[in-house]
């Protein structure tokens, strides 16, 4: 029998600017979380990926989001989610409580414990971005890069 598959398209190669630029974001995407994770346990005792819920229920009006909600903004699946929230409620940082508006949803919500901590662990984790990666960088670099990863971030969140 013969094949009569269509032969594959030439895959659209990377110029040389664009992997040298994928190198180093790709390597820069690998060892910052790393550093980042290291001096959240040195200094705070917890996980950037638990310090990133944390932060990101501060950012609330309320202090609390649907974990649905949370699970997408933090980039996990509602499982894993549920695990490190689980965690956090064992230390006294956060409480999931039943949707108001959808009983059958579940909202995770900052306690007041939470919210302290955060407050004390916030500058060691501060001055931590800072070094590694906004005393790097000019005013103007700061802009573009935010505007850079504006434009690249709905591709990942589709």
């Amino acid at each position: 029998m013969t094949d009569v598959r269509p032969a594959a398209a030439e895959p659209r190669w990377l110029t040389a600017a664009e992997m040298s630029t994928w190198l180093t974001i790709t390597q820069f995407m690998m060892l910052l979380p790393t550093a980042l994770d290291r001096q959240l346990r040195d200094d705070a005792g917890l996980t950037h990926a638990h310090y990133r819920i944390l932060a990101m229920l501060s950012a609330e009006d309320d202090g609390s989001m649907r974990m649905t909600q949370l699970a997408r903004k933090t980039g996990t699946t509602t499982t894993r989610l549920s695990h490190a929230v689980s965690a956090l409620e064992e230390r006294g940082w956060v409480r999931r409580r039943a949707c108001a508006t959808d009983k059958r949803g579940l909202v995770a919500g900052l306690t007041a414990e939470g919210h302290e901590f955060l407050r004390e662990a916030a500058p060691g984790h501060l001055a931590e971005v800072r070094r590694l990666v906004f005393d790097h960088l000019t005013e103007d670099d700061v802009a573009r890069l935010g505007e850079i990863t504006a434009k690249l971030l709905p591709a990942l969140t589709d």
